[in-house]
C-alpha cells in the first residue's frame, strides 16, 4: 500500500528497462492487429534553432498551494521548459520522472538559467535530468483474459461481433499498474504520478495514467468483457485517492490535485454492484463515497434563488481554485492569457480569474466548449484565445454537474435502504437532497416552451439557451419531465435533434452545433455523448414514444420538426455537411437532409414493423456510432481475416496508415465516419478507452440491430474532392480535410494525421 508521503513526494528511481505488455492469444479466427506494447517516449522536436535564445518570458504566477514542486508546478524551471517549446504536446514534460534529487535539477536549472538560456542549453539540461514520460508505470497481463465473452452472443452480423471481440482485446493493451520496483526514498528522484495500488486500465495516447470520468465507460466496457476483477480494482484506486486527497482528481498526476472531474464514482460502484453482485466492497466504498459528496458539497454548491419561481436551491457548480496555467499544458494557458495579439493586456487579478476559469473549465471534462464562453464566436474557428479569454465556467449552474449529483444521491439512498448497509436516516437524508436538487434542475434548468435543459448562468440570473449534449444528461439520470411523459408530441421534440443530425449528417451527434475550433464543439462528436443520448432514449416511456418517427412539412428538412428556438441557430447557420465535389450539402430544405431513407437513415441500420420513433433513433444512433468507430479503425489499417479485408497500401497511405493495424479514436467527427474528431489543444488521441467502452455496451445492448456499415474507399474519396493526402495543423490542432460521398456522404480521412498507437 503506497503511503500518503510516498505519493506526495513521488520519488520514482527508474533502473529497469521500459516494460513491455505480455501478448495474448488473439481470438478463435481474428487477428488483433494489435502490437505487443513497449511504454516508448516521445524525442524532442524544437520548433526554433537550437542556438536561439529563448523568448522573453512574462512574469512567473504566483506559487500554487495545491502543487508544491519546484520542477512540475508553475515556476521558473516549468515556464522556462515551456516557452522553449520542446515537443508539441506540454504533458510530455511533466510526465518526465527526474534521474536525480531535487536539489540537483534545479542547481542543474539554475546554471543555465542565469544567462541567456538557448533552445539548445533547455534541451541539453531535460536530456540530462529527466527520463522518458510514463516510465513509473508498466504494461501488465490479464491472466483471467476470456477471447469470447458471452456477449459476443448478442451480436447478430458475423463482421460487427469479429469487431467487438477485437474492441475487446484491446483491453490486453490498455492494462497498467505502478511500477513498485521504480519507487524510491523521496531522496532520489522527483515524478508527478500519483502511485495507485492496483492495477487499471489507461485512455490511451498521452493520457497514460488512471482518468475519473473516463472510467466510467471504461467500467462498463469491462463489465460487458467480464472483467469484473479490472472493475473493482479501479474503484479500489479511487477509493485509495479518496482516502489520500478527500476526493478524487481529474488524473492521476499531481498537477490534477486542484481539480476534480463529473463525479460518476458513486455510479460505477453501482454498475458494478448490480453486474456482480459483489456487495462486500459496499463496507468500504459506502463511506468513501459519503466523502465525496461531501467534498463536492462543501467546496462545489451554491444557494441559488430562482428567479422564475423565488425559491431557493442548493446546486453544485465547478469551481476550481487556481492562478496559474495548468502544468499539462502551460504554453497554451499562458498563450492564451498573455496573447500579444489581444490589444487589452489583462491586469494580475484579471490574469489569476482566467487560469481558474481555464482549470475549471478542465474539471468539467468538457474543455473546451463555447457552452460555457461569454464570447463564443469571439476569433471565429480559426483562432480560439478570444473565446477562451471569456470563459465563465464558474458562473454557470451546470446541467450534467447536478443531473450527476441528484442520481449519486439516489444510489446512495438505495444503497441503505437494502442489503446489510441499512440505515434509514441516511436514506432519508439523501432522497431529500436528490429531490432538492431534481427541484432546482427543472425549475432553473428546464425550458418547458423549447423542450430543452439549459444550464443557468449565474451573471445574468437566467438559463443561457445555449444548446448542447448537456440536455440529455437529466433523462439519463431519471429525471423525465412532466411535459414528456404526458405528451408524444413533445417527448419527440425533445429529442428532435437526433433525428435531424442522422438525417442531415454522416455521423454521430455533436456536443454543440456550433463550430468554434474547439474541441467540445461541432463538429466533434464523442463517445460519452452517444452513451448517454442512447441511455437517455431508453429512459422515455413507450407510450409517448410509439409512434413511427413524424416526417417534415414538404420542401422541409427535419430542422422544421426541432422546436421553435431550441437549439439558438437559424438553420442556415448549422454546420454544414461536406459531399461530393467538396461542396457542402444544402443548408435549408429537404435536400438538406442527405442521410434520409425510407424508415431509416444511411448506415442507420434496418427498420422493422412497428418499431416506434424512440427505439427507430435509438437504433439509428447506434448504428452509426458502431460505423463511426469501424469505419476509422478500418481507414487506419484495421482488417478481420475473411470478413473485412485490410485496405491495399495505396489506399492506406491516404491517411500514411501503411504500418499500422487500426486506431480507436477518442473522438469522431457529425460529418465523417473515417476519421477522428479534431481542434483543441492537443491532435487527436489512439488507444481509446472509452471509445471501446462505449463500442461493447453497445455491443451487447443493440447486437441485434446493428448492420455492417458501407465504409468509404479512401482513394475514390480522394478522386472525387482531388485530395493529395497533404495535412495540416492549424491552432495546434489536427486539421482533416473531407469530401463524403454525395447519399452516404462517406469520409475521407487525408494525410497529416499523427496516429497514435497507444
Amino acid at each position: 500500500m503506497f503511503t500518503k508521503w510516498a505519493i506526495l513526494a513521488h520519488v520514482i528511481h527508474a533502473t529497469r528497462a521500459v516494460p513491455q505488455a505480455s501478448t495474448t492469444t488473439a481470438p478463435a479466427g481474428v487477428t488483433t492487429g494489435v502490437p505487443t506494447i513497449t511504454l516508448a517516449t516521445s524525442v524532442a522536436s524544437p520548433t526554433a534553432s537550437l542556438t536561439a535564445t529563448l523568448p522573453s518570458q512574462v512574469a512567473l504566477p504566483p506559487v500554487q498551494a495545491w502543487c508544491p514542486s519546484e520542477i512540475f508546478c508553475p515556476g521558473a524551471l516549468l515556464q522556462t521548459v515551456n516557452v522553449a517549446e520542446l515537443w508539441s504536446d506540454q504533458k510530455t514534460f511533466v510526465d518526465k520522472p527526474t534521474n536525480s534529487n531535487q536539489q540537483s535539477v534545479l542547481a542543474a536549472f539554475a546554471a543555465i538559467n542565469a544567462t541567456n538560456a538557448t533552445e539548445g542549453a533547455v534541451l541539453s539540461f531535460v536530456d540530462n535530468n529527466f527520463r522518458g514520460e510514463g516510465l513509473e508505470l508498466e504494461a501488465q497481463a490479464l491472466p483471467s483474459f476470456n477471447a469470447n465473452p458471452p456477449f459476443l452472443n448478442n451480436v447478430t452480423d458475423p463482421l460487427l461481433r469479429g469487431f467487438a471481440q477485437i474492441v475487446h482485446s484491446y483491453w490486453t493493451q490498455l492494462i497498467r499498474g505502478t511500477n513498485s520496483s521504480t519507487l524510491c526514498d523521496g531522496k532520489s528522484c522527483e515524478s508527478t504520478l500519483i502511485p495507485l495500488n492496483h492495477t487499471f486500465v489507461v485512455p490511451g495516447g498521452r493520457f497514460r495514467e488512471q482518468y475519473y470520468w473516463d472510467s466510467f465507460w471504461i467500467i462498463e466496457g469491462l463489465i460487458q468483457s467480464q472483467l469484473f476483477d479490472v472493475a473493482k480494482e479501479t474503484l479500489q484506486n479511487f477509493m485509495d485517492e479518496i482516502e489520500l486527497f478527500g476526493f478524487i482528481p481529474n488524473g492521476g498526476r499531481i498537477y490534477y490535485l486542484n481539480r476534480s472531474q463529473p463525479p460518476l464514482f458513486i455510479w460505477m460502484l453501482a454498475t458494478y454492484v448490480t453486474a456482480t453482485n459483489d456487495t462486500t466492497i459496499l463496507d468500504r466504498a459506502l463511506p468513501l463515497a459519503e466523502r465525496e459528496l461531501a467534498w463536492w458539497s462543501e467546496n462545489r454548491s451554491i444557494t441559488v434563488t430562482s428567479p422564475y419561481t423565488n425559491k431557493t436551491y442548493t446546486l453544485s457548480r465547478y469551481a476550481v481554485t487556481n492562478s496559474a496555467p495548468r502544468p499539462e499544458s502551460y504554453l497554451t494557458d499562458y498563450k492564451t492569457v498573455n496573447d500579444p495579439s489581444l490589444k487589452i493586456p489583462l491586469n494580475e487579478s484579471q490574469q489569476a480569474e482566467l487560469y481558474s476559469e481555464l482549470a475549471t473549465g478542465a474539471e468539467t471534462g468538457w474543455d473546451y466548449s463555447t457552452r460555457f464562453i461569454s464570447l463564443p464566436v469571439a476569433g471565429g474557428s480559426n483562432n480560439t484565445a478570444p473565446a477562451l479569454r471569456s470563459l465563465n465556467v464558474k458562473n454557470h449552474i451546470p446541467v450534467d454537474l447536478n443531473s450527476i449529483l441528484y442520481k449519486s444521491n439516489l444510489i446512495l439512498a438505495n444503497f441503505y435502504n437494502s442489503g446489510s448497509h441499512v440505515n434509514s436516516t441516511a436514506a432519508s437524508t439523501h432522497t431529500e437532497t436528490a429531490a432538492n436538487i431534481r427541484a432546482g434542475i427543472i425549475d432553473l434548468l428546464w425550458d418547458s416552451s423549447k423542450l430543452a435543459f439549459y444550464d443557468f448562468n449565474l451573471t445574468s440570473n437566467s438559463r443561457n439557451g445555449f444548446f448542447s449534449a448537456a440536455t440529455f444528461y437529466p433523462l439519463w439520470a431519471g429525471i423525465v419531465p412532466d411535459e414528456l411523459v404526458s405528451n408524444s408530441t413533445n417527448a419527440f421534440g425533445f429529442f428532435s435533434s437526433i433525428n435531424m443530425v442522422l438525417r442531415r449528417y454522416n455521423g454521430t451527434y455533436p456536443t454543440t452545433f456550433v463550430e468554434s475550433g474547439l474541441q467540445w464543439d461541432a463538429p466533434n462528436a464523442w463517445p460519452p455523448h452517444q452513451y448517454i443520448a442512447l441511455q437517455a432514449l431508453r429512459a422515455l416511456p413507450a407510450n409517448v414514444s410509439s409512434g413511427a418517427i413524424p416526417q417534415p412539412p414538404s420542401g422541409k428538412s427535419a430542422f422544421a420538426l426541432v422546436p421553435s428556438g431550441q437549439l439558438g441557430l437559424e438553420e442556415s447557420a448549422l454546420p454544414g455537411q461536406v459531399v461530393e465535389g467538396g461542396k457542402n450539402a444544402s443548408s435549408t430544405g429537404s435536400s438538406a437532409d442527405i442521410n434520409a431513407l425510407n424508415g431509416t437513415f444511411a448506415n442507420g441500420g434496418n427498420a422493422t414493423a412497428g418499431e416506434g420513433w424512440r427505439d427507430a433513433l435509438a437504433r439509428g444512433l447506434a448504428n452509426r456510432y458502431i460505423t463511426s468507430a469501424l469505419c476509422s479503425w478500418h481507414a487506419t489499417g484495421g482488417s478481420i481475416p475473411n470478413l473485412f479485408p485490410r485496405l491495399t497500401d495505396q489506399q492506406l497511405n491516404v491517411s500514411q496508415s501503411i504500418n499500422n493495424t487500426g486506431n480507436m479514436f477518442e473522438k469522431f467527427s457529425t460529418r465523417d465516419i473515417d476519421s477522428g474528431g479534431r481542434g483543441g489543444e492537443y491532435t487527436v488521441q489512439a488507444g481509446f478507452g472509452w471509445t471501446n467502452g462505449v463500442v461493447l455496451w453497445v455491443a451487447n445492448t443493440f447486437g441485434s440491430q446493428l448492420v455492417e456499415p458501407k465504409c468509404p474507399d479512401p482513394i475514390v474519396e480522394a478522386s472525387i474532392s482531388g485530395t493529395t493526402g497533404s495535412g495540416g495543423k492549424k491552432n495546434g490542432a489536427l486539421q482533416i480535410s473531407v469530401a463524403p460521398r454525395a447519399l452516404f456522404g462517406l469520409g475521407l480521412l487525408t494525410a497529416g494525421l499523427q496516429l497514435l498507437i497507444v
